[in-house]
């Protein structure tokens, strides 16, 4: 540590931002990271000595605190096999870095062993702005740029999620030893990583690190090249104690009262429909309309300022111009409010930073928790809590739902009424002044009420205390994100190979995946995951059977399945010959199974019973298909039959169903789910994307066997 903190010292005391490749070495040393035998040679004599004391062949490198970029500077010569090659590489290095860059300042040349064979991987780490150190791994070499082919973790990471590392790029069968070739010593990998890792998390002013390539074969692993770039560490995050977040949050979703500042008599003001969804909704706390030129509002009296209420206030709605925010914010807090719900926008978003910046400062120095600006308010349906401007809802069931958009939230709200998903709470977060997804997450937690999470994000404020909190969740309950921006075009500018992979959509999903999130690709994908996963039992193994009556569904049905990283079970003999026990002799067993479409009722039943009694199949898809031998309805509530009665034997397994056929499948779909089976009309894909949701999150929760 000493000696790795004295080289950093001295680099940023010389005002620089990269290390040499000596300094890079000697860092290298202290982790533990292997780098091939090196030396630093002043003139070509000293340059010809070290070669043939490490032994040919042999690399050259200019060492300077100014380049680098050797390549692009001609500063590296390789495969140099003789004394004489090394005299005349030393001098042509040399010539080429004074014509690159004139006033650089030359240490030398670097005399290293050439190390190669086996293969080329990179193992870095980036400063990310949201998620702050990350350990990168992928592909290597001249290839890293061309491929992209890299994965990305927080730092430091556990052995656990190094060696995860290496099978989570679509290379990695190549580490294994792909078509005979000789397998990469995994071990020596993940202990690369994790030492990066740790590295960058004991010196927060390592901005970046990149070891590329890092030749890594059955005997080991050896970084060739050390880039490491140094700079002002990041600040540090102030986080709240869960405790604290817990009891401001109880306050803002369970409030004994709620005052409205800028309540109004008048239909068509925010504060009037605000008035009114509180009033309508059934809230039975105390609500304080403060309006100063209106002796009562809504048959409710009406204060001047929220200092003339004569009795507690745990939540402000505030429903003003943004100018008028800061006074009325200030009374607030002198009040003791827990929770400003700030629907005025007029701040960041409009380039009024400062603004906002204000009235966090104001809401910080009295302890008040601030939702917003810029929202549409909230709903928490076990209190029959509607603070908000929008349309009411009171459905009441387990997913809490967050949106970063009005909009959003807004069809969430039409998703919801739609298809009669009961809801715990709809929550409205806009510019995220100050309440974000991580102290949303810390309520949801403990929620009784809330089964399931589902958030529309566009960023994370602080990306370590998300994962933090989504971790904690996700044990027991899923989180789905629909994270908004995957297409950012390109990557940051960066001064390494691991930055410029670093874009923002590839570290998000890799530590979204991290934390054991449910990421959804679009909003109908989020608003479908939101309502079915609490309705489909956990599986407790990977085994998917399909059972369908038409041939073509089955296919699209096991496409649908690769897709989703579900695993279609290898049938047994026994099995075989159990399901072929009720199928006609021109069916087909196997997986999927092919019932084919003139059956009657009994061979959905009978197949359908052996799905759920075997203990070796952990989850069922089914696809059906209109026939009058079998009508929709008919199959709908035969399966919901089957289902609850094999459920109240101890067989709880996830079920879905594809339904093809006329107009009638629409009825049978919602029967069935509405009976706990999540069944959709006119596809394959989209009953399967869910069921791979859902596994997604018992893989993250542990509970497959």
């Amino acid at each position: 540590m000493e000696q790795v903190r004295e080289i950093l010292d001295k680099a940023l005391a010389e005002g620089r931002t990269g290390l040499t490749a000596p300094e890079g070495r000697e860092i290298c040393q202290a982790y533990g990271i292997a780098t091939p035998g090196e030396g630093v040679a002043g003139s070509a004599t000293e340059a010809a000595e070290l070669a043939a004391e490490l032994g040919f062949p042999v690399v050259l490198k200019i060492v300077s605190p100014d380049i680098l970029h050797k390549t692009d500077a001609g500063g590296v010569l390789v495969g140099l096999k003789t004394e004489d090659e090394v005299r005349d590489g030393f001098e042509r290095i040399l010539a080429s870095a004074r014509a690159y860059d004139p006033g650089a300042r030359i240490d030398g040349v670097q005399v290293q062993q050439m190390v190669g064979g086996g293969h080329e991987v990179i193992i870095g780490a980036v400063t990310d702005p949201t998620f702050g150190k990350l350990v990168a791994f992928g592909l290597g070499g001249v290839l890293v740029e061309v491929l992209k082919d890299v994965t990305f973790r927080l730092a430091p990471v556990s052995d656990e999620d190094a060696l995860g590392m290496l099978d989570d790029i679509k290379a990695a069968q190549v580490l294994r030893g792909a078509r005979g070739a000789e397998p990469a010593d995994r071990g020596a990998l993940a202990a690369l990583i994790a030492r990066v890792g740790r590295l960058v998390s004991d010196f927060p002013e390592i901005v970046e690190v990149d070891l590329n390539p890092v030749f890594a074969d059955a005997n080991g692993a050896v970084a060739a090249d050390v880039r490491i770039i140094v700079g002002e560490p990041p600040a540090q995050v102030t986080r709240l104690s869960r405790e604290v977040i817990l009891g401001q949050m109880n306050r803002i979703f369970k409030p004994r009262s709620v005052a409205v500042i800028g309540a109004s008599g008048e239909t068509g003001k925010i504060g009037n429909s605000v008035m009114r969804n509180l009033i309508n909704g059934g809230y039975q706390g105390q609500i304080f309309p403060i309006n100063p030129k209106a002796p009562d509002i809504l048959g409710l009296p009406a204060y001047k300022s929220i200092a003339d209420v004569p009795h507690d206030v745990d939540v402000a709605v505030f429903a003003i111009p943004a100018k008028f925010v800061p006074a009325a914010l200030e009374e607030a807090g002198r009040k003791g409010v827990a929770g400003a719900i700030m629907i005025p926008s007029g701040f960041a978003e409009t380039g009024n930073v400062a603004g906002q910046q204000e009235i966090v400062e104001i809401a910080r120095r009295h302890g008040m928790r601030m939702l917003g600006p810029n929202i549409y308010g909230y709903y928490y349906t076990p209190e029959n809590l509607c603070a908000t401007f929008c349309t009411p809802y009171d459905v009441k069931g387990s997913v809490a739902l967050t949106s970063q958009s009005g909009g959003i939230g807004m069809a969430i709200l039409g998703f919801s009424r739609t298809t009669k998903m009961g809801v715990s709470a709809i929550v409205g977060v806009g510019n995220k002044a100050d309440v974000d997804e991580d102290d949303l997450l810390t309520f949801f937690e403990q929620d009784d009420n809330t089964q399931a999470v589902a958030m529309h994000l566009e960023d994370l404020k602080d990306g370590r205390g998300f994962v933090e909190a989504a971790r904690r969740v996700v044990r027991n309950k899923p989180v789905i994100v629909l994270k908004a921006g995957r297409t950012a075009m390109g990557a940051r500018a960066a001064g390494s190979h691991t930055g410029a992979l670093a874009g923002d959509d590839k570290v998000y999903d890799d530590i979204l995946r991290q934390a054991g999130v449910v990421r959804a690709p679009g909003l109908n994908d989020l608003l479908d995951y939101a309502r079915a996963l609490p309705v489909l039992p956990a599986p407790k193994g990977e085994n998917v059977v399909i059972i369908t009556g038409a041939g073509g569904s089955g296919v699209l049905l096991s496409d649908a399945c690769v897709d989703a990283g579900l695993t279609l079970m290898d049938i047994p003999p026994d099995l075989d010959e159990a399901f072929r026990a009720f199928i006609p002799p021109f069916g087909a067993a196997g997986n999927p199974v092919d019932i084919t479409g003139g059956e009657p009722p009994s061979t959905y039943a009978n197949t359908v019973r052996l799905g759920l009694t075997d203990d070796r199949i952990h989850a069922l898809v089914l696809g059906y298909w209109h026939t009058i031998v079998t009508p929709p309805m008919v199959f709908a509530e035969l399966i919901a039959e089957v289902v609850a009665e094999e459920r109240a034997r101890g067989n709880v397994k996830p079920v879905v169903v594809s339904l093809a056929g006329d107009t009638e499948v629409e009825e049978a779909s919602e029967y069935l789910y509405e009976h706990g089976v999540v069944a959709y009309p006119y596809t394959t894909e989209k009953p399967v994307a869910v069921l791979g949701a859902k596994y997604r999150w018992a893989r993250a929760a542990g509970l497959l066997r």
